[in-house]
């Protein structure tokens, strides 16, 4: 598996937590930044970690802001993806299990560490359940497709 991080600078302590987890969990992983405590600018962030998932040059990405919210409303302008914000360990097994979300997003300002490294650990290992579920991403491939026309 291999993870691809990205954080402004509200996410930074956030990511060095997850950095922490996945070294203990023993998966792989690259960082896109920021790795400064001055402002920056989400997107620039979420941007290339999209796009690198989108093309399956990694298999999952982890970005981290504020609130997680800007992280995933940028994220989600690249085709393909299906970036989700998550604050507890249902909705980040859900989002793996009924919506094979993509990557995941996170707020340092909403979750501490601890909640954190728990739906982490708990979306890494989540899987896709296919079924019925497979029926409705295709629909949203489908509406990204519509939308771009």
């Amino acid at each position: 598996m291999r993870i691809l991080l990205g954080s402004d600078h509200g996410g930074l302590r956030l990511k060095q937590e997850i950095k922490d987890l996945l070294d203990e969990m023993g998966i792989h992983y690259s960082d896109v930044g920021c790795d400064c405590a001055t402002s920056v600018d989400y997107p620039d962030y979420a941007r290339p970690v999209a796009e690198k998932v989108a093309s399956g040059e990694y298999d999952l990405g982890i970005l981290i802001c504020g609130t997680g919210i800007g992280m995933s409303i940028a994220a989600n302008k690249v085709k393909g993806i299906r970036c989700a914000v998550v604050s507890d360990e249902f909705s980040a097994r859900m989002s793996r299990e009924h919506n094979n979300a993509n990557i995941l997003a996170l707020g340092e300002r909403v979750v501490g560490p601890d909640l954190a490294r728990s739906i982490v650990r708990v979306w890494l290992t989540s899987e896709f359940q296919g079924d019925r579920h497979a029926r409705r991403v295709q629909k949203i491939h489908e509406l990204e497709g519509a939308l771009q026309s």
